[in-house]
This record gives structure tokens, sequence and C-alpha cells, in this order.
């Protein structure tokens, strides 16, 4: 059986950094999970957890090394579970690295033998994650081209106020 790796996230919702991500990493592994996860931390979301889901298959698509799932609990035991070698997480900048570096060495404390990799954005997304995605549709600004079409239509749902392209409609 080859490598797999989980991809953990709130996907809330998915970008085309995230993508950018998944695609990379299928590279390295022959099989991703998007895990789609429960942050006790961020108690408010814009899209459920079966919005999220659905949003990423649609993404995706019919692709068999690519799986998603959503979990609650202990990351390191999910990735045991579902038995892959290691977790993949994406970078933008310093300040990423300084929270994931920490949640890497905890996970490693928890689990010796699970490692984390690393993939670094592409640039045309570094500066693009969920929350500025959500925050510009929410003021009524576009992100035409940082998400998906099919999630960019799940925000205008959200927003209606929200532009689809720069020229303002």
């Amino acid at each position: 059986m080859g490598k797999s790796a989980v991809y953990p996230g709130s996907f809330d919702p998915i970008t085309n950094g995230h993508v950018d991500i998944i695609n990379r990493g299928l590279g390295i592994f022959n099989k991703i999970i998007v895990l789609v996860g429960y942050n006790p931390n961020k108690l408010t979301t814009l899209f459920s957890v079966e919005e999220r889901i659905s949003m990423i298959r649609e993404v995706i698509g019919d692709n068999p090394k690519i799986e998603v799932n959503s979990f609650s609990g202990l990351l390191v035991d999910y990735v045991k579970k579902s038995e892959a070698s290691c977790i993949l997480r994406g970078l933008r900048a310093m300040s990423d690295f300084e929270y994931e570096f920490q949640l890497a060495l905890i996970n490693r404390k928890l689990r010796r033998n699970i490692e984390t990799v690393f993939l670094m954005t592409g640039s045309k997304w570094f500066y693009c994650n969920s929350s500025i995605v959500k925050e510009a549709a929410g003021l009524g600004g576009s992100v035409k081209g940082l998400v998906p079409d099919v999630v960019l239509k799940r925000l205008k749902e959200k927003f209606p106020d929200m532009k689809i392209n720069n020229s303002g409609r």
C-alpha cells in the first residue's frame, strides 16, 4: 500500500490555495484524505460541516486518490485510524510556520510515528485564506479567482451583496 496523508483544516470555505496544496500533495502521496475538522475554538462557522464536505467533493470531482471526511477529536487519533503515514499542511507566512510548528511538535509527542509534511503555498495564493475570503465577501467585495466557482456561488447565497467580479456586478 502506498503512502497516504491527511490534510486537515476547517475549509470554511475551501479556497484555491487549499486546492493547490491538494493537487501538489498528490505528486508526493498516493492518497490524500481531506479532513474537515470540528475546531472547538471556532464556535461559529459560515458553512456547516456537511456544506463544506459537499463543496470540497464538488471541487475535487471524482478522484479516487482523494477522500473527504470529517472528524472531531485529536488529529493524530484520526491519522492512526485511517492508516495514513503523515499529516499534510500548507504554509503561507512566518506566522503560519510558528503555529504549525507547535502543532507538529505536539502531534509528534502524542504519536511518534506520525510525520508532518509542510508545503509552501504557491505565490499566487500567499495572501489567501478562508477568513479573509469570508470577510471580503461579507463586506461586498469580489473574491472571484480566490475560490473555486462552486464556492463563489455558495458565498453569493450567504452574502447577496457580494460582487461576483471587480467590475461591480
